[in-house]
């Protein structure tokens, strides 16, 4: 059950990071949300399976925080990685 709860909180977290970083048109409403309930999810089983106990602060702690960084990054470097993108293939399809 705990599980669940960390990772509606990672979905969570990504979408107000998705809100407020600047350049959302440049990909999808829920990219952000799915990435950061991944992370989430994905690192309280890791630490699940090292050990930690679901009734611990640091399992807490640790996989909610690498929800939210990995949602900050995504969302602050994608849109400069989709421009250059678009950007090279308006290129390559005006030479042709």
């Amino acid at each position: 059950m705990e599980l669940l709860f960390v990772t509606v909180i990672g979905a969570c977290i990504g979408a107000i990071a998705r809100y407020t970083l600047p350049k959302r048109a440049t990909y999808g409403a829920f990219l952000v949300p799915a990435a950061g309930a991944a992370v989430t999810a994905t690192v309280w089983v890791a630490l699940l399976w090292a050990g930690l106990t679901f009734d611990g602060t640091w399992i807490w702690v640790a996989s909610i925080g690498a929800g939210a960084i990995a949602s900050v990054v995504i969302a602050l470097v994608l849109p400069g990685k989709r421009i250059q993108s678009d950007d090279a293939k308006l290129a390559r399809l005006a030479r042709a």
